[in-house]
Protein backbone atom coordinates (compact mmCIF):
# COMPACT_ATOMS: atom_id res chain seq x y z
CA UNK A 1 0.00 0.00 0.00
CA UNK A 2 1.31 3.40 -1.33
CA UNK A 3 0.42 6.47 0.95
CA UNK A 4 -1.09 9.16 -0.76
CA UNK A 5 1.04 12.19 -1.75
CA UNK A 6 -0.93 14.99 -0.33
CA UNK A 7 1.73 17.15 -1.04
CA UNK A 8 3.27 17.24 -4.36
CA UNK A 9 5.60 20.25 -5.46
CA UNK A 10 4.02 23.06 -3.35
CA UNK A 11 5.61 22.24 0.24
CA UNK A 12 8.79 24.07 -1.07
CA UNK A 13 7.18 27.38 -0.56
CA UNK A 14 3.98 25.73 1.76
CA UNK A 15 6.22 25.45 4.63
CA UNK A 16 7.92 28.45 4.99
CA UNK A 17 4.49 30.37 4.89
CA UNK A 18 3.48 28.13 8.08
CA UNK A 19 6.25 28.09 9.65
CA UNK A 20 6.42 31.85 10.92
CA UNK A 21 5.99 32.57 14.10
CA UNK A 22 2.35 34.22 14.92
CA UNK A 23 1.35 36.56 17.65
CA UNK A 24 -2.19 36.34 19.05
CA UNK A 25 -3.00 38.32 22.06
CA UNK A 26 0.57 38.49 23.55
CA UNK A 27 1.17 34.58 22.92
CA UNK A 28 3.50 33.22 20.04
CA UNK A 29 2.26 30.54 17.64
CA UNK A 30 5.18 28.18 16.37
CA UNK A 31 2.99 27.82 13.13
CA UNK A 32 0.16 29.41 11.53
CA UNK A 33 -1.47 25.72 10.99
CA UNK A 34 -4.12 25.34 13.34
CA UNK A 35 -6.67 22.59 13.85
CA UNK A 36 -10.30 23.74 13.66
CA UNK A 37 -12.42 23.24 16.35
CA UNK A 38 -15.07 19.91 15.55
CA UNK A 39 -17.57 18.55 17.38
CA UNK A 40 -17.21 14.65 18.42
CA UNK A 41 -14.10 14.88 16.15
CA UNK A 42 -11.73 17.12 18.03
CA UNK A 43 -12.26 14.95 21.46
CA UNK A 44 -9.44 14.78 23.81
CA UNK A 45 -8.35 11.29 22.35
CA UNK A 46 -7.75 12.83 18.84
CA UNK A 47 -5.73 15.92 20.11
CA UNK A 48 -3.54 13.43 21.54
CA UNK A 49 -3.26 11.58 18.63
CA UNK A 50 -2.72 14.91 16.24
CA UNK A 51 -0.02 15.51 19.26
CA UNK A 52 2.01 12.35 18.59
CA UNK A 53 2.00 13.96 14.91
CA UNK A 54 2.83 17.44 15.82
CA UNK A 55 2.96 19.97 13.20
CA UNK A 56 0.31 22.50 14.13
CA UNK A 57 0.65 25.57 15.77
CA UNK A 58 -2.81 25.36 18.25
CA UNK A 59 -5.57 22.92 18.53
CA UNK A 60 -9.07 23.93 19.67
CA UNK A 61 -11.43 21.78 22.02
CA UNK A 62 -15.06 20.76 21.06
CA UNK A 63 -17.58 23.11 21.60
CA UNK A 64 -18.38 23.27 24.80
CA UNK A 65 -22.02 25.22 26.21
CA UNK A 66 -21.24 27.79 27.99
CA UNK A 67 -23.82 27.30 30.46
CA UNK A 68 -22.17 23.94 31.82
CA UNK A 69 -18.46 25.13 31.79
CA UNK A 70 -18.25 26.82 34.72
CA UNK A 71 -19.48 24.14 37.25
CA UNK A 72 -18.36 21.15 34.61
CA UNK A 73 -16.00 18.49 36.05
CA UNK A 74 -13.41 18.03 33.12
CA UNK A 75 -12.78 14.24 34.57
CA UNK A 76 -16.28 12.91 33.34
CA UNK A 77 -17.65 15.95 30.88
CA UNK A 78 -18.31 14.67 27.19
CA UNK A 79 -16.44 17.81 25.81
CA UNK A 80 -14.62 20.10 28.35
CA UNK A 81 -12.16 17.44 28.87
CA UNK A 82 -8.27 18.00 28.19
CA UNK A 83 -4.77 16.68 29.21
CA UNK A 84 -2.70 18.79 31.05
CA UNK A 85 0.28 18.93 28.49
CA UNK A 86 -1.96 19.97 25.59
CA UNK A 87 -3.01 23.25 27.90
CA UNK A 88 -0.28 25.87 26.50
CA UNK A 89 -1.52 25.29 22.61
CA UNK A 90 -4.61 24.21 23.43
CA UNK A 91 -7.75 27.11 22.77
CA UNK A 92 -11.23 25.98 24.22
CA UNK A 93 -14.18 26.79 22.18
CA UNK A 94 -17.17 27.91 24.17
CA UNK A 95 -20.94 28.48 22.54
CA UNK A 96 -23.95 30.31 24.06
CA UNK A 97 -25.78 33.26 23.35
CA UNK A 98 -25.79 35.23 26.98
CA UNK A 99 -22.74 37.51 27.69
CA UNK A 100 -22.82 36.91 30.95
CA UNK A 101 -22.37 33.31 30.90
CA UNK A 102 -20.08 33.27 28.05
CA UNK A 103 -17.73 35.55 30.06
CA UNK A 104 -18.21 33.17 32.93
CA UNK A 105 -17.26 30.19 31.29
CA UNK A 106 -14.36 32.04 29.76
CA UNK A 107 -13.04 32.78 33.60
CA UNK A 108 -13.17 28.94 33.90
CA UNK A 109 -11.22 28.17 30.50
CA UNK A 110 -8.76 30.83 31.85
CA UNK A 111 -8.46 29.77 35.49
CA UNK A 112 -7.71 25.88 34.02
CA UNK A 113 -4.56 27.10 31.83
CA UNK A 114 -5.67 27.25 28.50
CA UNK A 115 -3.82 29.05 25.81
CA UNK A 116 -6.93 30.92 25.30
CA UNK A 117 -10.93 31.00 24.74
CA UNK A 118 -12.62 30.60 21.12
CA UNK A 119 -16.21 32.27 20.59
CA UNK A 120 -18.36 29.97 18.46
CA UNK A 121 -20.35 31.95 15.85
CA UNK A 122 -19.57 29.60 13.48
CA UNK A 123 -21.80 26.48 14.04
CA UNK A 124 -25.01 26.39 12.17
CA UNK A 125 -26.48 23.17 13.14
CA UNK A 126 -30.42 22.72 13.83
CA UNK A 127 -29.91 22.09 16.99
CA UNK A 128 -27.68 24.59 17.79
CA UNK A 129 -29.37 27.61 16.44
CA UNK A 130 -32.56 26.42 17.81
CA UNK A 131 -31.01 27.25 21.02
CA UNK A 132 -30.10 30.60 19.67
CA UNK A 133 -26.45 29.94 19.87
CA UNK A 134 -23.42 29.64 16.97
CA UNK A 135 -24.27 31.38 14.01
CA UNK A 136 -27.79 32.23 14.63
CA UNK A 137 -26.10 34.51 17.27
CA UNK A 138 -25.16 36.45 13.81
CA UNK A 139 -28.57 37.76 13.07
CA UNK A 140 -28.00 40.03 15.96
CA UNK A 141 -25.05 41.95 15.83
CA UNK A 142 -25.06 43.90 18.76
CA UNK A 143 -25.39 40.69 21.21
CA UNK A 144 -22.47 39.32 19.72
CA UNK A 145 -20.38 42.32 20.11
CA UNK A 146 -21.30 42.10 23.62
CA UNK A 147 -20.44 38.52 23.95
CA UNK A 148 -17.27 39.13 22.71
CA UNK A 149 -16.82 42.89 24.89
CA UNK A 150 -18.09 40.39 28.56
CA UNK A 151 -15.53 38.13 27.90
CA UNK A 152 -12.52 40.40 26.92
CA UNK A 153 -13.27 41.96 29.99
CA UNK A 154 -13.58 38.87 31.77
CA UNK A 155 -10.07 37.62 31.06
CA UNK A 156 -6.50 37.99 30.15
CA UNK A 157 -5.71 35.11 27.83
CA UNK A 158 -5.70 35.25 24.04
CA UNK A 159 -9.58 35.76 22.71
CA UNK A 160 -10.44 34.41 19.29
CA UNK A 161 -13.70 34.22 17.51
CA UNK A 162 -14.82 31.80 14.43
CA UNK A 163 -18.04 33.16 12.46
CA UNK A 164 -19.43 32.90 9.01
CA UNK A 165 -20.43 35.00 6.36
CA UNK A 166 -23.39 35.53 7.96
CA UNK A 167 -26.90 34.38 7.12
CA UNK A 168 -27.26 37.10 4.02
CA UNK A 169 -24.20 36.77 1.50
CA UNK A 170 -22.91 39.94 2.63
CA UNK A 171 -19.02 40.36 2.24
CA UNK A 172 -19.29 43.63 3.68
CA UNK A 173 -21.71 42.59 6.64
CA UNK A 174 -18.98 40.05 7.38
CA UNK A 175 -16.27 42.77 7.31
CA UNK A 176 -18.22 45.04 9.32
CA UNK A 177 -18.75 42.08 11.96
CA UNK A 178 -15.04 41.45 12.05
CA UNK A 179 -14.78 45.45 12.59
CA UNK A 180 -16.85 44.70 15.79
CA UNK A 181 -15.35 41.49 16.76
CA UNK A 182 -11.80 43.29 16.87
CA UNK A 183 -12.89 46.43 18.31
CA UNK A 184 -14.40 44.52 21.28
CA UNK A 185 -10.79 42.94 22.15
CA UNK A 186 -10.80 40.25 19.92
CA UNK A 187 -7.66 39.14 19.49
CA UNK A 188 -7.63 36.60 16.10
CA UNK A 189 -10.70 35.95 13.88
CA UNK A 190 -11.12 32.22 11.83
CA UNK A 191 -13.56 33.13 9.16
CA UNK A 192 -15.43 30.30 6.95
CA UNK A 193 -16.60 32.47 3.84
CA UNK A 194 -20.09 30.53 3.83
CA UNK A 195 -23.12 31.63 4.65
CA UNK A 196 -25.02 29.89 7.81
CA UNK A 197 -27.80 27.89 6.44
CA UNK A 198 -25.52 26.89 3.77
CA UNK A 199 -23.53 23.36 5.42
CA UNK A 200 -21.19 22.66 2.75
CA UNK A 201 -23.55 22.46 -0.71
CA UNK A 202 -21.76 25.08 -2.17
CA UNK A 203 -17.77 26.12 -2.13
CA UNK A 204 -16.40 28.49 0.17
CA UNK A 205 -15.48 31.89 -1.41
CA UNK A 206 -11.96 32.54 -0.37
CA UNK A 207 -12.55 36.19 -1.69
CA UNK A 208 -14.39 37.24 1.43
CA UNK A 209 -11.58 35.90 3.50
CA UNK A 210 -9.27 38.22 2.23
CA UNK A 211 -12.11 40.78 2.22
CA UNK A 212 -12.05 39.85 5.67
CA UNK A 213 -7.87 40.77 6.36
CA UNK A 214 -7.53 43.91 4.34
CA UNK A 215 -10.05 45.23 6.85
CA UNK A 216 -8.80 43.76 10.28
CA UNK A 217 -5.76 45.04 11.83
CA UNK A 218 -6.10 41.32 13.92
CA UNK A 219 -4.69 37.80 12.77
CA UNK A 220 -7.19 35.91 10.54
CA UNK A 221 -7.09 32.31 9.62
CA UNK A 222 -9.26 30.87 6.75
CA UNK A 223 -11.51 27.98 7.17
CA UNK A 224 -13.03 25.76 4.51
CA UNK A 225 -12.21 23.09 1.54
CA UNK A 226 -8.53 23.26 2.34
CA UNK A 227 -7.52 19.71 1.47
CA UNK A 228 -4.09 19.11 0.09
CA UNK A 229 -0.83 21.45 0.05
CA UNK A 230 -1.62 23.08 -3.22
CA UNK A 231 -4.89 24.57 -1.55
CA UNK A 232 -3.72 25.79 1.44
CA UNK A 233 -0.80 27.61 -0.68
CA UNK A 234 -3.95 29.07 -2.63
CA UNK A 235 -6.04 30.18 0.02
CA UNK A 236 -2.67 31.71 1.58
CA UNK A 237 -1.39 33.74 -1.63
CA UNK A 238 -5.05 34.79 -2.67
CA UNK A 239 -6.34 36.02 0.48
CA UNK A 240 -3.41 37.03 2.53
CA UNK A 241 -4.56 35.35 5.21
CA UNK A 242 -1.77 34.95 8.47
CA UNK A 243 -3.06 31.00 8.55
CA UNK A 244 -5.33 28.64 8.04
CA UNK A 245 -7.51 26.20 10.01
CA UNK A 246 -7.79 22.68 8.94
CA UNK A 247 -11.05 20.63 9.77
CA UNK A 248 -11.84 17.56 7.37
CA UNK A 249 -8.82 16.60 6.24
CA UNK A 250 -7.19 16.92 9.21
CA UNK A 251 -9.61 13.92 10.62
CA UNK A 252 -8.99 11.80 7.34
CA UNK A 253 -4.79 12.77 7.48
CA UNK A 254 -4.05 13.25 11.40
CA UNK A 255 -0.60 13.44 10.23
CA UNK A 256 -1.54 16.77 7.68
CA UNK A 257 0.26 19.03 9.82
CA UNK A 258 3.71 17.36 9.98
CA UNK A 259 3.20 16.48 7.00
CA UNK A 260 2.99 20.42 5.94
CA UNK A 261 5.04 21.97 8.05
CA UNK A 262 7.41 19.69 9.04
CA UNK A 263 8.60 17.55 6.20
CA UNK A 264 6.72 14.42 7.71
CA UNK A 265 7.17 11.02 5.20
CA UNK A 266 4.29 8.96 5.89
CA UNK A 267 5.04 4.86 5.23
CA UNK A 268 2.90 2.51 3.78
CA UNK A 269 1.53 1.38 6.95
CA UNK A 270 0.44 5.25 7.94
CA UNK A 271 -3.40 4.37 8.09
CA UNK A 272 -3.82 1.31 10.22
CA UNK A 273 -1.33 2.76 12.69
CA UNK A 274 -3.04 5.74 13.03
CA UNK A 275 -6.77 4.18 12.91
CA UNK A 276 -5.45 1.52 15.56
CA UNK A 277 -3.42 4.01 17.70
CA UNK A 278 -6.86 6.52 18.20
CA UNK A 279 -8.93 3.47 18.86
CA UNK A 280 -6.73 2.61 22.10
CA UNK A 281 -6.62 6.35 22.76
CA UNK A 282 -11.02 6.87 22.33
CA UNK A 283 -11.07 3.50 24.33
CA UNK A 284 -8.83 4.82 27.60
CA UNK A 285 -10.66 8.54 27.13
CA UNK A 286 -14.14 7.64 27.29
CA UNK A 287 -16.38 4.92 28.48
CA UNK A 288 -17.48 2.69 25.34
CA UNK A 289 -20.31 4.34 24.49
CA UNK A 290 -19.21 7.08 24.35
CA UNK A 291 -15.65 5.86 22.92
CA UNK A 292 -17.85 3.54 19.45
CA UNK A 293 -19.86 6.97 19.17
CA UNK A 294 -16.95 8.94 18.48
CA UNK A 295 -14.66 6.24 16.23
CA UNK A 296 -17.23 6.01 14.45
CA UNK A 297 -17.80 9.88 13.59
CA UNK A 298 -13.75 9.87 13.06
CA UNK A 299 -14.27 6.61 10.18
CA UNK A 300 -16.78 8.57 7.91
CA UNK A 301 -13.65 11.08 7.13
CA UNK A 302 -11.39 8.37 7.44
CA UNK A 303 -12.61 6.04 5.22
CA UNK A 304 -12.30 8.86 2.16
CA UNK A 305 -8.69 7.34 1.91
CA UNK A 306 -9.90 4.13 0.34
CA UNK A 307 -11.16 2.92 -2.90
CA UNK A 308 -13.79 0.65 -0.84
CA UNK A 309 -13.82 3.02 2.26
CA UNK A 310 -17.65 2.50 2.18
CA UNK A 311 -16.92 -1.11 2.91
CA UNK A 312 -14.73 0.30 6.12
CA UNK A 313 -17.40 2.65 7.03
CA UNK A 314 -20.65 -0.02 7.08
CA UNK A 315 -18.69 -2.68 8.86
CA UNK A 316 -17.85 0.09 11.48
CA UNK A 317 -21.35 1.17 11.81
CA UNK A 318 -22.32 -2.47 12.20
CA UNK A 319 -19.74 -2.95 14.66
CA UNK A 320 -21.70 -3.13 18.36
CA UNK A 321 -18.92 -2.52 20.57
CA UNK A 322 -15.23 -1.76 21.13
CA UNK A 323 -14.09 -5.74 20.73
CA UNK A 324 -16.09 -5.48 17.42
CA UNK A 325 -14.46 -2.04 16.30
CA UNK A 326 -10.60 -3.89 16.31
CA UNK A 327 -11.65 -6.73 14.32
CA UNK A 328 -13.29 -4.82 11.87
CA UNK A 329 -9.95 -3.02 11.90
CA UNK A 330 -7.74 -6.40 11.92
CA UNK A 331 -9.81 -7.59 8.83
CA UNK A 332 -9.97 -4.55 6.82
CA UNK A 333 -5.75 -4.10 6.95
CA UNK A 334 -5.39 -7.56 6.92
CA UNK A 335 -5.42 -7.12 2.84
CA UNK A 336 -3.73 -3.48 2.06
CA UNK A 337 -5.90 -1.92 0.66
CA UNK A 338 -6.38 0.15 -2.37
CA UNK A 339 -5.95 4.21 -1.33
CA UNK A 340 -7.52 6.84 -3.29
CA UNK A 341 -5.50 9.28 -5.19
CA UNK A 342 -7.33 12.22 -3.41
CA UNK A 343 -9.67 12.00 -0.62
CA UNK A 344 -13.20 10.96 -1.72
CA UNK A 345 -15.45 14.45 -1.22
CA UNK A 346 -18.70 12.29 -0.92
CA UNK A 347 -17.24 11.47 2.47
CA UNK A 348 -16.48 15.11 2.65
CA UNK A 349 -19.94 16.37 2.55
Amino acid sequence: MTPIDSTSSCLAPLGPLLNRPLNIGGRLLAKRLVFAPMTFLGHVAFRELLSGFGGYGLLFSEMCSAKTVPSENRFVSRYFRWRDEELPFLACQVVGSEPERMADAAQRIEAEGFFGVDVNFGCSTGAICRQSCGAAVLRDPDLAERIVHHIRRAVRIPLTVKFRTGWQDDPAAAVQMGRRFEDAGADAVTFHPRVAPDRRARAPKWEYIGRIKQALGIPVFGNGNVFDADGCLRMLRQTGCDGVALGRIAIARPWIFAEWCDGFKPGPDIFEKTAKQLLNLTARHFEEKAAVRRFRKFIFYFAANFRFGHTLYTQMQNSAGLNELQETLDAFFATPPELTSAPNMNYFQ
